[in-house]
């Protein structure tokens, strides 16, 4: 069930369903954004989607997932490539910048539902490709 949950997750992410990723949290979950603050709760990780999604448009390709024994951790490795929709303020201008990046994240599963998601990726990489 685990790395079901996990690539689950994922595929509604390229799908841009955000309903469908939102559906796989649980109501408190902890969202630890990349080199940034901990958001609390479905509806703010919700406001995070609808916030990237009209500044980024980005897809995950050649997922890895792992799982911890128990089930009750999971990581997972990718590719995620994106394009630059919409200026992210402090960030440069958005131009349609092209951009790939190898992204990290790391889950906690509570009840057959996602209850952590912490992301990780090379932010000054990102910035060098989006200048």
């Amino acid at each position: 069930m685990s790395e079901e949950t996990i690539r689950n997750y994922y595929a509604a992410f390229n799908a841009r369903d955000w309903d469908g990723m939102c559906a796989l949290l649980t109501e408190d979950v902890a969202h630890d954004v990349c080199q940034g603050g901990r958001q609390a709760g479905r509806a703010a990780f919700r406001k995070f989607l609808d916030h990237m999604d009209r500044c980024y448009r980005e897809s995950v390709r050649d997922l890895v997932v792992m799982v911890a024994p128990g089930g009750q951790r999971a990581a997972a490795e990718f590719d995620l490539d994106g394009t630059y929709l919409s200026t992210d303020a402090p960030h440069p201008a958005a131009r349609g910048q092209k951009y790939s990046l190898r992204v990290g994240a790391f889950f906690e599963l509570r009840d057959g539902r996602i209850a952590r998601i912490s992301n990780h990726y090379n932010v000054a990489d990102w910035l060098a490709q989006i200048r």
